[in-house]
This record gives structure tokens, sequence and C-alpha cells, in this order.
């Protein structure tokens, strides 16, 4: 992107994520002692692998429809890339109906990508490095935007802000939490632009039609895994189940 007019540049905000507040929203990939935190340790590897046997950077994390744990599973994935030795990830909240990342990891954010999109803030002033014990990841938080989402996730301002990702952010994996793909347009309009995919589908959530729909649409698209997601309401823990289609 070219550079703000009137905003000078600046260094990403530092904030140290509180342990207590990660486990209340289930973000249990932060460290090596929770047992629940090996399934995203073990998903980490698998799209890991992956990535880097293709040159892909930019990983899309969406779902087929809301609650279904995809704000959970970036998280976590993020944090769990963090952990891996010369491994740095840049986690960006792309869902302009329901941004919920910062809620998650408990940060608070002066600026987000709608700063960037709307020109009151560069990238850089826009990002948190979010430390979770010795490691950390980058985050881009979110802003809510319902009525013009769509617009700005199709706009040449967001391929230009992509851009500017892939230049600066060249050594991180890139994961960005995306909206629902079945609750509008604009996942389907970013998608040619995200190297991979990982769909979230959420058990007593998620129907079998659902998945067909999403299958349609991710055609052209490099779907790595299908992470099946269960909650009981006894102990909210998490299953994860995967397969590739």
């Amino acid at each position: 992107m070219e550079p703000h007019r009137g905003v000078p540049p600046s260094r990403p905000a530092v904030a140290r994520l509180n342990a207590t507040h990660l486990e209340k929203m289930r973000i249990v990939a932060h460290g090596s002692n929770d047992p629940k935190g090996r399934y995203y340790d073990m998903l980490r590897t698998q799209i890991l692998q992956e990535m880097d046997k293709n040159g892909w950077q930019f990983l899309a994390v969406t779902s087929p429809t809301p609650n279904c744990g995809k704000t959970v599973t970036a998280c976590n994935l993020a944090l769990s890339m963090a952990r891996l030795p010369e491994r740095a990830a840049l986690l960006v909240d792309m869902d302009m109906h329901k941004a919920k990342v910062a809620e998650y990891l408990g940060l608070e954010a002066r600026n987000n990508i709608l700063s960037v999109l709307e020109d009151r803030a560069t990238v850089g002033a826009s990002i948190v490095e979010a430390c979770a014990g010795p490691n950390e990841i980058a985050v881009l938080p979110g802003a809510v935007s319902s009525a013009s989402a769509s617009e700005w996730i199709a706009s040449q301002t967001m391929a230009n802000l992509l851009q500017a990702i892939k230049r600066d952010f060249r050594s991180r994996v890139v994961i960005f939490d995306l909206p629902p793909m079945l609750v509008g347009s604009d996942v389907i309009s970013i998608l040619p632009r995200m190297d991979a995919v990982l769909l979230v589908a959420g058990v007593g959530t998620t129907t079998p039609n659902d998945l067909k729909a999403c299958q349609k649409h991710l055609q052209r698209s490099n779907l790595l895994r299908v992470v099946v997601n269960k909650v009981t309401e006894a102990t909210e823990s998490y299953y994860y189940g995967n397969y590739s289609t």
C-alpha cells in the first residue's frame, strides 16, 4: 500500500496475554502443558508441511455458518505456530460482521483493519505483538463494518493491503479469520487471494448440506483440511478430526 499521508509509521504495540483469560476463552495452544493443545499442534504440523511444500503463505480459516469455532481455531493455530523455533505467525481478523479475535485474546487495540482500509493508520501502527510467555504472534485486529463489509472485502484497497502484508510479513505464515462462508459473498470474493483454506465445521451446528454448499465454492481453492469441532456442554472440550476433500 502507499504510505499514509500525514500518518507517521510506528512500531507495533506490545501486549502480554493473560493466561487465565485465554483459558476462559478456550485458547489453549499458547503453552505445551494443556493436553487439549496437542490437537492444535497436530493440526499445525499438517498444515505447515503442506504450506511449506507448496510455498504458500496465506491461510484462510472459515466455517459454513456461525458458531462453529473458527475464531478459536484460528487463534489456537497461530499460537501453536509461534511455539515453533524459527516460526512466526500473523493473525488477521477479517470478519467484519463479528470481529472477535481481539476479544478472544484479551487485546485492547487503538487501531484495526478498518483503520488501515480507511487510511487512518498504517499497517505497522495497527499491528499488536501479542506475547504469551516467551512466544509472540502479530495480530491485526478486526472491526465490525456490517453495512460495507462485502464492499471492503472485494475492494482494490483490500487487495493493496494484502499485497503490503505479503511484502512486509513474508517471513510469517498469515492466518486470516474470515466470516462464515454461507452468510454472504465476503469469503467467495476473497478466496482467490488466499493460498489455502481451513474449513471449521461444528458438530450439531453444521449440516451435510452446509458442507456440500461450501465444497461448491471451494472447488478452485486449496482446501487443506475440514476440522470437525465438537463442544460438549459438560466439559467444553474439543475434538478435532480432519480430512482432505
